[in-house]
């Protein structure tokens, strides 16, 4: 399972713009008193979720981050030595400072679904992620949840999709096209059936099992037509999902994506893709 760095430099703006700021804020108190932080990123991509939580935690921050695409590592390197005041490669690790704050970075290729306690071996602060959770089974995620109580980790992820999704203009093929891609997201991604638009849900259920205090936040997506180069490629990916799944009229959905790909710079377009963010924390 993995995305191509275009896509992930395409939607990082958005995915920045859209995390629940009132989230965002719990998270940075929860840290404030500390000097220091630990965190693992998992499936970091380019490191799109280091870029914007870095901003949340303490002035020394010790980051590792997880993919199982070495070429996204390598990108993810690269991009957050563009992205700092000062970047510094001392051997393994990737020294960065960054409004203030100084940041050691490593990076681990590795298979989470069966490498899962290797990356967490350092027994870190904070575990992250985003855009990760609709991926994965619900059964993974009760394990995981239960992993990271044994640790006193806290946890926070963003932008785990949660199907609440919406066009305008309307057209009539909407509803259609929404209901089949759910059904395509809870395919098996690599983990087992995943839990697709349930995700967020879950998280929450599955962290307050496991004993933790769990604050939740809605990140939806709204873009317009200032973003119609990410619109195209989601639009094309939403119908390719949807034609994978054969349960709409091949007609009927060539008609719906050339309706939607007419819309994107339009006046008035919009597209929202619901997502929630996830923020839990041993009591």
């Amino acid at each position: 399972m993995s995305f191509s760095a275009q896509w992930l430099t395409l939607r990082e703006p958005v995915d920045h713009a859209s995390r629940a700021p009132d989230l965002a804020r719990r998270v940075s108190a929860h840290f404030s008193g500390s000097a220091t932080v630990s965190v693992v990123d998992l499936g970091c991509g380019t490191g799109s979720n280091l870029r914007a939580t870095a901003a949340l935690l303490p002035a020394r921050q010790d980051w590792l981050l997880v993919d199982y695409d070495a070429a996204l590592l390598d990108e993810a390197r690269a991009h957050l030595s563009r992205w700092a005041d000062e970047a510094q490669a001392d051997g393994e690790v990737l020294r960065l400072v960054t409004s203030g704050k100084r940041l050691a970075v490593r990076t681990r290729q590795a298979d989470l679904t069966c490498d899962l306690d290797t990356v967490l071996a350092g027994r870190p602060d904070l575990v992250t992620a985003s855009a990760l959770f609709d991926l994965i089974s619900e059964g993974w995620i009760e394990a995981f949840a239960a992993r990271l109580a044994g640790l006193g980790a806290a946890f926070y992820t963003v932008l785990t999709y949660d199907g609440r999704d919406a066009f305008s203009p309307p057209h009539p093929q909407d509803a259609a096209v929404i209901a089949a891609f759910a059904q395509h997201q809870r395919g098996d991604k690599g983990f087992g059936p995943a839990a697709g638009p349930e995700g967020a849900a879950a998280l929450a259920r599955a962290f307050r099992a496991a004993g933790f205090s769990v604050s939740e936040g809605d990140s939806p997506w709204r873009i317009g037509p200032d973003h119609a180069a990410l619109a195209r490629p989601l639009l094309d990916g939403i119908a390719g999902a949807v034609g994978e799944t054969g349960s709409m009229a091949a007609d009927a959905l060539a008609d719906w994506l050339a309706f939607r790909l007419a819309q994107v710079a339009r006046p008035g377009a919009l597209i929202v893709t619901g997502h929630r963010d996830t923020f839990a924390v041993m009591p």
